[in-house]
């Protein structure tokens, strides 16, 4: 198995962001003190902050930085998960799961300072992420929400209807809340500009070299790819929805547990400067309530980027543009004709839980996957508890609920049939609660 050459999605992120780094492929047996497989958001944050560290590590990726999920989505910036609440968290997971909890609540500032902290240019608005909620009834998940988050710590807010009206720029919400450290960046440049600062902080990035299969052997991790092999003390697998995708003996186990459900995003023309003054003012990042998700944020031109999620195998672009213009005419009516200059997708890894499973896969080994559309700041502040967990601090100290892979039942089966799950959202959407 070999990749000649990446070829990148037609994408904003990937139109707009200066190329990344030069890096050769794996060639011949090499050792490192820790290998981390997969530079994307968690890779590349792991490997910094072993760096900041001292610590040797080297990291090997199928394709290039932030070929994946991590240079593919939206550029939200979250600190919290799409479905499990923190009392939900602390219930299953107990003190690790406070500490966790605690993870998440600081996740987004822990990217903006790393990008601040290392000047990483891109793109990074820390303007705030909010959640509106799309019916009357749904205002109970606001205000579960903010009253959980608070007991927390978090620096949330329960809006009215008038004052996600004035945040928006639209009357289609009822209320919502905000969370003030959110926001958005270009998460591809995000990506490139970690890859660089880990290079020249000292460590290793090789790229087009996807990992076959890893194993223990006379106590050292020993990954291979097929022009080479890494020799390590401590791995840490990083390769989240792309895990099944290059080699289907990587990490099998983690492959199935997670289900790759693919996400469209979309860019429109830049907007004028008075219609973008008028749809979500203050530039904050927005998803909403909805199971199929309405959600946008304006990128540095000006481009209001946003997406959708479409059930037919054919004609799907042609089809996307339409469903969301006529979706963000209805929220938004003074935007006018919308025209949309970029569509691209990749892959958002869901679990049948909607948690982030986290694993000790041996002496010195971790790895995680499930970032259900909420990785962006998560898997940044993974990065560093990872990196902890590999110098050898006690996991009565980690930020992270380990747990056994559980492989979805049925995992190559039902895979096809992902999209299908669009109707029962929409459906539910459409219910009262």
């Amino acid at each position: 198995m070999e990749i000649a050459e990446v070829r990148w999605p037609d994408s904003l992120w990937a139109a707009v962001t200066p190329p990344g780094p030069e890096l050769a492929a794996l060639a011949g047996a090499t050792e490192a003190d820790v290998v981390v497989i997969g530079a994307g958001f968690t890779g590349l944050s792991t490997a910094l902050h072993l760096r900041e560290a001292g610590i040797d590590v080297a990291v090997v990726e199928a394709a290039e930085p932030g070929w994946g999920a991590s240079g593919r989505n939206n550029g939200q910036v979250i600190p919290t998960l799409s479905r499990p609440d923190p009392d939900d968290i602390v219930a299953k997971y107990g003190s690790a799961g406070e500490r966790f909890v605690a993870l998440l609540r600081d996740s987004a500032s822990i990217l903006f300072d790393i990008a601040r902290r290392h000047n990483i240019e891109a793109e990074a608005e820390q303007a705030g992420w909010v959640q509106p909620v799309h019916s009357p009834g749904r205002i109970k998940i606001a205000e579960r929400r903010v009253r959980q988050w608070s007991k927390f710590g978090a620096p949330v807010e329960l809006l009215s209807r008038e004052q996600t009206r004035d945040m928006l720029g639209s009357d289609a919400w009822y209320g919502g809340f905000w969370n003030r450290t959110g926001g958005h960046i270009n998460p591809l440049a995000l990506a490139r500009g970690l890859a660089r600062t880990v290079l020249a902080h000292g460590g290793r990035i090789y790229a087009r070299s996807p990992v076959t299969n890893f194993a223990r052997v006379n106590g050292r991790w020993i990954v291979k790819t097929p022009e080479g092999q890494i020799s390590a003390r401590a791995l840490v697998v990083a390769s989240n929805a792309y895990t099944g995708e290059f080699s289907k003996t990587l990490a099998p186990a983690i492959a199935a547990e997670v289900m790759p459900v693919r996400s469209w995003q979309m860019a429109t023309q830049p907007l004028s400067d008075n219609v973008r003054r008028s749809i979500i003012p203050g530039r904050q990042a927005m998803s909403d309530t909805h199971g199929e998700l309405y959600f946008g944020r304006f990128d540095a031109r000006n481009r209001f980027v946003t997406g959708g999620a479409i059930i037919r195998p054919v004609g799907r672009e042609a089809a996307l543009k339409s469903r969301v213009s006529e979706r963000l005419q209805r929220l938004w009516p003074q935007i006018g004709e919308v025209k949309f200059d970029y569509v691209w997708n990749g892959y958002i890894g869901m679990t049948a839980d909607f948690m982030p499973h986290i694993h000790k896969l041996g002496p010195d080994a971790y790895g995680w996957t499930g970032c259900n559309g909420r990785a962006v700041a998560l898997s940044i502040a993974i990065g560093d508890e990872l990196s902890k967990a590999v110098r050898g601090q006690s996991a009565n100290d980690l930020a992270l609920p380990f747990s056994e892979p559980t492989p979805i039942v049925g995992h190559a089966w039902l895979r096809p049939f992902t999209p299908l799950m669009l109707m029962l959202y929409r459906r539910r959407d459409a219910r009262e609660i």
